[in-house]
């Protein structure tokens, strides 16, 4: 693909073609289709790890952050995830011409609101090849053709993963350009794209706050805005302090470069002074920089004083804030002025302030006694995920099939007029 506007608005004329030929195909036609591409996938895998390799080397030599060299690296490990993923999402419900709602008026109209496909869905995303197939598989079995537009960092990888999916489309007698690729370099490119309302019917980023940002700002096309992920972990004082290191150094060691990765933490003062040494102690053993108020620095051996900044900071990396409250209404003031509206966790054994934590912390997603790092489409039992949006119109939370359609009304007659 060439770096020119014509060649972007060819690009959506073949996209909106594709779409109407995707939203003919059966439930079992798209199905065989995904699990034909999850056996390329596999197949090929050396193909798309050499490709990966061209990435990470010149990730290295320009000294990317380890946390965005973790989101950008592909193991024969994640290539079989992202194949089981597609197989998952083949074996789950196919959402499109699900019957909603009917109803009939007194004139005798009756009325079926219908689930349809979005239609063309553009996809801005950074440094995570694995995107391509997990939104490829999501917007092929909801009908949708989908563009993507991947980040410079990842772009030898995701040419691979791209060209696998759409030669095993074609082995299936499937339009290929139900999934097309944007490998052009060009920044005014991807403003461009932004723009292209006349052809693309949503447009979804994936990555850091300056790309969402740009995107929201510039784009012509209606954004579902996935968010990023300064998540909190709040240790109440009636929690279980075992239970909690055990989660906090899951949702922060396990993977650091992650937007479901906890950032921050909150601890109750009652037992800060008995908690905080054993957080310190398995914080340190793997490598993590505390940043802490000054109440806590008192506590612990070796931190930092906490700045206001660290407080809504989603590090991506081995940093943690924490954060001393009184109270668990101080604590859930704390997460809702810091938070980014992601994930949010409590450890407490009292089931009511769990309820009143549940019902009152602003974010997609609100855990109790369990790691923020669950918010995932796999996880979720979605098979993938297009992104975890963190807005409050059209979807919230790991975006599965059903939020990848929108609905229709039918309406059937027998010769009715309006008077």
């Amino acid at each position: 693909m060439q770096e020119n506007a014509f060649d972007l608005i060819t690009l959506g004329q073949k996209a909106c073609e594709a779409k109407y030929e995707l939203q003919a195909l059966t439930t079992n036609q798209k199905n065989q289709a995904l699990k034909g591409v999850a056996e390329a996938l596999v197949t090929r895998c050396k193909e798309i790890l050499e490709a990966n390799d061209i990435d990470l080397a010149k990730g290295e030599a320009k000294g990317m952050h380890k946390g965005l060299l973790d989101r950008l690296r592909l193991t024969t490990d994640r290539i079989a995830a992202m194949s089981e993923g597609l197989m998952q999402i083949a074996e789950l419900p196919d959402p499109v011409g699900e019957i909603m709602e009917t109803f009939d008026r007194p004139n005798g109209l009756s009325i079926s609101k219908v689930r349809v496909p979005l239609g063309v869905v553009g996809i801005i995303y950074e440094s995570r090849p694995n995107v391509t197939a997990d939104a490829f598989g999501l917007c092929f079995k909801t009908g949708n053709a989908v563009i993507l537009k991947g980040g410079t960092d990842a772009l030898h990888s995701n040419r691979a993963i791209t060209n696998v999916i759409r030669d095993a489309l074609k082995e299936c007698n499937i339009n290929s350009d139900a999934v097309q690729l944007i490998d052009s370099t060009d920044r005014a490119v991807t403003g461009a794209f932004m723009r292209l309302n006349q052809y693309v019917d949503v447009l979804i980023p994936r990555g850091g706050a300056g790309l969402i940002r740009a995107v929201v700002e510039n784009s012509t096309i209606p954004v579902i805005e996935t968010g990023t992920g300064n998540c909190h972990i709040y240790v109440d004082k009636y929690a279980d302090m075992d239970m909690a290191l055990r989660i906090i150094e899951n949702a922060k060691t396990q993977r650091i470069g992650v937007c479901n990765a906890c950032e921050s933490l909150v601890v109750h003062r009652d037992i800060a002074a008995e908690f905080l040494p054993k957080l310190e102690v398995m914080l340190r053993s793997k490598e993590v920089e505390i940043r802490a108020d000054e109440e806590a620095c008192n506590i612990m051996l070796d931190c930092t004083q906490a700045t206001e900044e660290d407080f809504g900071t989603e590090y991506l990396d081995y940093i943690i804030s924490v954060k001393i409250v009184d109270s668990i209404k101080d604590a859930i003031d704390h997460i809702n002025k810091y938070n980014t509206k992601h994930s949010e966790a409590i450890i407490t054994k009292d089931l009511t302030r769990a309820n009143l934590f549940t019902s009152r912390v602003d974010a997609a997603c609100v855990y109790v006694n369990a790691s923020t790092r669950f918010t995932d489409g796999f996880e979720f039992g979605f098979g993938a995920e297009i992104g975890i949006s963190t807005q409050k119109l059209h979807a919230r939370g790991p975006m599965g099939l059903k939020e990848l359609t929108s609905y229709k009304y039918t309406i059937l007659g027998d010769g009715q007029i309006r008077g």
